[in-house]
């Protein structure tokens, strides 16, 4: 408990002393608890001090989540010598009922399907020299009610038919700002407000989202905020080369030359060309447009070819840096992977799918606490890697069971062992559920 508190101080000036001290009990109980992450499982595993009906108290508060986070991550995770870029996704996850607040029909990319579920929308940064992601700001998705009447009755009543032809006086209107689709709008300002508390703290310049997001409306939002986007668009878009040919003397001046084919792209194009375990990859780079968007972009084409059965496989990356090199845009695109990562941890160990609040307070801090425990736990996690490099999630749990497991038979005997002895007892109680047993003392403070 002593160190759990100890880390915790660093927020202190955004929450009460009271919150922090149940703060401290919460987190201690799932370090510990290796059953579902809810009020009730946590309170069995707590100490004098967190019952459940503390540990509910907790649950009910307002707490400034984005604060509580940043200045977590700042304190104990930033190295300002590092790099840091990024990255933005969804996660959604299923629930059942009707009382949960902002339980909708989201597409889940697992399930591969729309279902009853939640929807938070995650925006983290990513150390490039560690490659690690940090989450930061979690806003849960709420749907108004008219789109998920939509989603039940399936598909909207046909629009009006409009006359054939251009509307007499029309003017190009590619200049125009885009419409934004409902998610877009629901994630504009939850943007606005992580480059906010970013701003004057750490330097982000690249924000990468995944193929769902590589469009025009999408890639013109982000580059609203003053941040160049990075994403991958569809294995068909239709891309060309600038007209590079020459102006016929009437008519409006040509602005798309000739259509990309990825599987003859022209050498001029190509940047690296190598072979391994049988596979030939080439990527080329090459200044492109789109007719849905009005600015060219850098557009990367990574080709992959079997040399044994002749198979294509294909994947088109883009931003809207037109001087990043392709080998940023590839290593910042697989980048963003790590933030699937946290959703992983999020989830599979601190609860994320488990917790059964329903109210609105009680459902953003089960979600923004699960995301706040992967900062935490890797902090916790870095202090055992110096002795031990494969110490995984399921080895800190154990350390912390175990030294539950013997703080407990401690009480019982009628004469406390001796320093040496106790340390002793705690490491061998401890390893014994680990995966990754380490062979060191280590403190149990």
């Amino acid at each position: 408990m002593t160190d759990i508190l100890a880390l915790l101080q660093s927020i202190a000036p955004v929450v009460s002393t009271t919150i922090l001290q149940q703060m401290s009990h919460v987190i201690y109980g799932m370090l510990i608890t290796n059953g579902r992450i809810t009020m009730l499982e946590i309170s069995r595993w707590t100490e004098a001090g967190g019952s459940y009906r503390t540990i509910q108290r907790w649950y009910h508060r307002k707490l400034v989540w984005l604060q509580i986070i940043w200045i977590f991550f700042t304190s104990r995770l930033w190295k300002p010598s590092h790099e840091y870029i990024a990255a933005g996704d969804e996660v959604v996850f299923g629930k059942a009922g009707k009382e949960t607040y902002g339980i909708g029909r989201f597409f889940s990319s697992l399930q591969n399907r729309v279902i009853p579920s939640l929807s938070f929308f995650v925006f983290s940064v990513i150390d490039v020299q560690e490659r690690q992601s940090y989450p930061i700001q979690v806003v849960q998705m709420v749907k108004e009610k008219e789109e998920n009447k939509k989603k039940e009755k399936g598909k909207p009543a046909k629009a009006a038919k409009h006359p054939v032809g251009r509307p007499k006086g029309s003017k190009n209107k590619k200049n125009e700002n885009p419409t934004l689709s409902s998610e877009l709008l629901r994630i504009q300002p939850v943007l606005r407000a992580f480059l906010a508390i970013l701003k004057g703290v750490l330097a982000v310049h690249y924000l990468v989202m995944d193929g769902h997001f590589g469009n025009y409306p999408s890639a013109w939002m982000v580059m609203q905020t003053g941040l160049h986007f990075v994403t991958k668009l569809r294995h068909d878009a239709a891309l060309y080369e600038p007209f590079s040919g020459k102006y016929c003397g009437h008519g409006p001046h040509p602005k798309y030359g000739d259509k990309v084919d990825v599987l003859k792209m022209k050498k001029k194009y190509l940047k690296s060309d190598t072979k391994k375990n049988g596979v030939r990859t080439q990527v080329y780079q090459a200044i492109l447009l789109n007719k849905e968007f009005t600015f060219p972009i850098n557009g990367v084409i990574i080709l992959k070819t079997n040399l044994s059965t002749q198979a294509h496989a294909h994947v088109i990356l883009c931003s809207t840096d037109l001087q990043l090199a392709p080998e940023k845009i590839t290593d910042y695109y697989s980048l963003r992977f790590q933030i699937e990562f946290n959703f992983r941890d999020a989830k599979q160990y601190w609860g994320l799918d488990d917790f059964m609040n329903v109210k609105e307070v009680a459902v953003t801090n089960a979600a923004n606490l699960s995301f706040f425990m992967v900062n935490f736990s890797t902090v916790l996690l870095n202090r055992f890697r110096e002795n031990n490099p494969e110490f995984s999630i399921l080895d800190l749990k154990s350390h912390y069971r175990g030294y539950r497991y013997v703080s407990e038979t401690i009480k019982l005997l009628p004469q406390k062992p001796e320093g040496i002895l106790l340390a002793k007892i705690f490491e061998q109680i401890a390893r014994l559920g680990m995966v990754h047993p380490v062979f060191q003392p280590l403190s149990t403070a």
